[in-house]
């Protein structure tokens, strides 16, 4: 590592949007860091969720949910979409407490009208590798 804070473009630079393995470990390490700083980089967060909702797996999501959380700014920032990789109705079923409960509001209030999983992958391929 670098002595310098890493930035979007580092991370997108070591490991794409689709990092695999222990890349995406080390994304986590890096997100559960970052969320700890007293001035996070809330941009480098959402990039971390990112990666971890291409990745698809439920056992990102309690995570995701913590980066969501960590302040108001990373609340407004981290799309609760992030937190489905492995699609809405499994995610639902995973979920519990006030991450499952925050889902069902976004649910109900419409965010979540034709989403999928591909669509929301494209959306950020074309947001980040343009």
């Amino acid at each position: 590592m670098h002595d310098l804070p890493m930035t979007e473009d580092d991370l997108l630079e070591k490991y794409g949007l689709r990092p695999t393995g222990a890349q995406l470990d080390e994304v986590r390490g890096i997100l559960t860091r970052e969320m700890r700083e007293p001035e996070p980089d809330v941009g480098l967060m959402k990039l971390c969720c990112v990666q971890l909702f291409l990745n698809g797996s439920l056992e990102d999501a309690p995570l995701i949910w913590e980066a969501k959380e960590s302040g108001w700014d990373a609340h407004c920032s981290i799309d609760v979409q992030l937190l489905c990789g492995a699609g809405l109705e499994a995610t639902l079923a995973h979920l519990e407490g006030e991450a499952l409960d925050y889902l069902k509001l976004c649910v109900e209030s419409g965010d979540f009208e034709d989403f999928s999983v591909s669509r929301q992958a494209e959306w950020y391929a074309e947001y980040y590798e343009e």
